[in-house]
């Protein structure tokens, strides 16, 4: 199996997993105006994907050719459901595959799995050792943070990297310190200095809002890549090479289609009110659009917030 990650050229530039928003229908979208050299999927649970409600989380892992290279996530802390989930994943064809080992949420860390993992190290060893047996020979890669309370870098990233995964992507904070604090970008030369001596390759994640800054960033600490998350929600073409300004009727004829894409993805399985955050996003900083905003916030499916934008501008027809 051809590890993709030795054949990018580097520094590349990645779409950061979200919850509730790097799906199918927002990845279809970064495809057609701004793909990134990698893409990832929301993360999905190891347990869940070993159940009897299995069928519940495939859809998840619906994919098209055209996002490749995409990576899955998976989050989890039995050795077993990881090893299965990689046979499953590779049976499906991804490219790669990620462990989360950074998430705060308390339901996930209640698990023993995200961050919870980065107070468990022999068990976050044992865990990508795991997903490796599974994948057979698919790449595997650990997305976590520089610790828990507190800055460990050195330590944890020498724990991981005694596993040989594929790529360690560190998102520049502490689990405590959630999203709030500035990313410790100096920490990340620690990582770097360490993965000299493997084939590990180093990943930064933290406030990264354009593509300029992604490859300034990554020549500035010799990083293989770097990655952007927020600021890729409502701004599809974060990844795009060309800089240009993209004007208002650009911005809603794509959100629309976004809308659209998502309601045909997630009927009957998400809730419209997620659709609702992405919205929001594209019209954020426009001059004028707050009461827009707020109405679209009112939707509940896509003809409603077609008509929300209709009746706001007066049925442009320069829009529709």
């Amino acid at each position: 199996m051809q590890n993709f990650w030795k054949k990018l050229n580097k520094p590349f530039v990645c779409l950061a997993p979200m919850a509730d928003i790097t799906d199918v229908a927002f990845r279809e979208i970064l495809a057609k105006y701004g793909k990134p050299d990698v893409m990832w999927t929301e993360f999905v649970s190891c347990d869940g994907l070993c159940s009897v409600g299995k069928n519940n989380i495939l859809p998840d892992l619906k994919y098209f050719n055209k996002e490749r290279p995409i990576v899955v996530q998976i989050f989890g802390s039995k050795p077993d459901n990881m090893t299965k989930t990689a046979r499953l994943i590779k049976k499906m064809g991804f490219d790669g595959i990620d462990i989360n080992m950074g998430c705060p949420d308390r339901s996930i860390e209640k698990q023993g799995a995200g961050a919870a993992l980065m107070k468990n190290p022999a068990l976050a060893k044992e865990l990508i050792l795991a997903v490796k047996k599974g994948a057979d020979g698919l790449p595997v890669s650990v997305k976590t943070r520089l610790g828990y309370n507190h800055i460990d870098t050195k330590h944890w990233v020498e724990n991981l990297l005694s596993a040989q995964p594929a790529v360690i992507t560190l998102h520049l904070r502490t689990r405590k310190e959630m999203s709030k604090a500035e990313p410790h970008w100096d920490e990340i030369k620690i990582a770097v200095q360490l993965a000299k001596k493997t084939n590990t390759l180093i990943i930064a994640n933290g406030d990264i809002k354009s593509i300029a800054q992604a490859k300034a960033m990554a020549e500035k600490y010799s990083l293989a890549g770097t990655m952007i998350g927020r600021a890729a929600i409502g701004n599809p073409w974060v990844f795009n090479q060309n800089n240009f300004d993209i004007d208002l009727p650009k911005k809603i004829k794509v959100m629309l289609e976004h809308a659209k894409l998502f309601e045909k993805y997630n009927k009957n399985k998400k809730k419209f009110l997620i659709m609702r955050k992405h919205m929001n996003a594209y019209l954020k900083g426009m001059d004028n659009m707050k009461p827009l905003r707020m109405e679209l916030m009112k939707t509940t499916n896509f003809k409603e917030a077609k008509q929300k934008i209709k009746d706001y501008f007066n049925h442009n027809a320069v829009l529709f």
